[in-house]
């Protein structure tokens, strides 16, 4: 039957690591309101007791691991017969569907590229290799990106490295952030002048996240302040320090960790474009963070808030103290946060736009090429 007047069918594969969940839960709830399209998702869970992702060659390789089960994933949907676009996220889901890319129209949806990864990568325990090892890593992840029609990136340093690494046209190249959902997230509310000040640190990963940083600077300041740290961390709890672990995405306890902090810190040292701090900014909070990955695009300098060098308690305990100090800059860096989080960090407006660039691909493909 001719797909003309029939939502194409597309398969969302969706890496499940980190903040990546997420993003796939906040897209999947409006693609699947969304009538454009019919969805099949095959969210790529971690770790697997799949036996052959156990296998010594894959065990240790989450993108080898990956690749492997989107491949078989899309074997098994039939996918050339089946789907009239593919959309993967990230490009670690990529690796072994080049073949698939070129017959089906493709997007892919990636946070940063490995050249990115190689930059922060000391702070996930990733070392580069060799100069022939990083050749042949380079040439394998080219290969899809370069098939791919449309590439989403959730930052501008990730589109400049995909144009300056991998040589992709900048014309199939568009940045659009993951968002938050801003309809069910707490709107900025009046915070109180007096009583200490309520810093929010959300971070599971608590070392890289800089959260030993944090516990040091807070400790310089003569301003009281009360912590209140999200993580997984077994941190012990004691007079203005309280821990919250096992918090889901997008509870109700998240949402109002945010609406009742007066500062949102997140003094990481290795990170691409952390959805958290998009989160602080949806609830109208200033952002104290550091300058690594693409955290500068959102975090701008006494505008939304203010970044230091990572690894830096000194600088940290400074730029805590300055926002402590002066309510109404405070406030006037949350109320621009907000905005900018209306005009770029929506994730409903932003799955719209994702959508529409699937529809697009479809819409110009050979009529004789589409089939449901």
């Amino acid at each position: 039957m001719n797909g003309e007047n029939v939502a194409p069918r597309v398969a969302f594969i969706m890496e499940q690591t980190l903040g990546h969940v997420t993003h796939y839960r906040n897209l999947r709830s409006i693609v699947d309101l969304d009538s454009s399209v019919r969805a099949t998702w095959l969210p790529l869970e971690f770790p697997s007791q799949d036996a052959i992702e156990n296998l010594p060659l894959l065990r240790t390789n989450w993108s080898a691991r990956a690749s492997t089960r989107a491949r078989r994933l899309l074997r098994q949907h039939r996918a050339p017969k089946k789907f009239q676009a593919l959309y993967f996220h990230t490009q670690v889901t990529t690796l072994l569907c080049t073949g698939l890319l070129r017959r089906i129209p493709a997007v892919i949806s990636l946070d940063a590229t490995p050249m990115n990864y190689d930059v922060v990568g000391s702070g996930y325990n990733h070392r580069s290799q060799g100069r022939l090892a990083e050749q042949i890593k380079l040439a394998i992840n080219q290969r899809p990106l370069l098939a791919a029609k449309a590439i989403v990136t959730w930052c501008d340093w990730a589109r400049r490295s995909l144009i300056d690494h991998y040589e992709v046209p900048a014309e199939r190249i568009t940045v659009i952030p993951p968002g938050v959902p801003l309809a069910q997230w707490p709107q900025p509310r009046s915070r109180p002048d007096s009583g200490p000040l309520r810093i929010l640190f959300v971070g599971a990963d608590f070392a890289r996240k800089g959260g030993e940083d944090l516990l040091a600077a807070t400790a310089q300041l003569s301003h009281p302040v009360e912590l209140h740290l999200v993580t997984k961390a077994e941190i012990p709890e004691r007079p203005g320090v309280r821990v919250y672990r096992d918090v889901a995405p997008n509870s109700d306890l998240l949402k109002r960790l945010y609406a009742e902090a007066d500062l949102f810190v997140l003094p990481t040292h290795a990170d691409c474009f952390p959805l958290v701090i998009q989160e602080a900014m949806a609830a109208g909070l200033p952002v104290v963070s550091t300058d690594v990955g693409a955290i500068g695009e959102a975090v701008i300098p006494d505008r939304t808030g203010l970044l230091v060098p990572p690894s830096d308690p000194r600088s940290l305990a400074n730029a805590i103290g300055a926002m402590a100090d002066d309510i109404a800059r405070r406030r006037a860096m949350g109320h621009e946060a907000r905005q900018l989080a209306e005009e770029r960090f929506d994730s409903a407006a932003n799955a719209r736009r994702i959508l529409e660039i699937i529809c697009g691909l479809v819409e110009a493909r050979p009529r004789d090429a589409i089939r449901v």
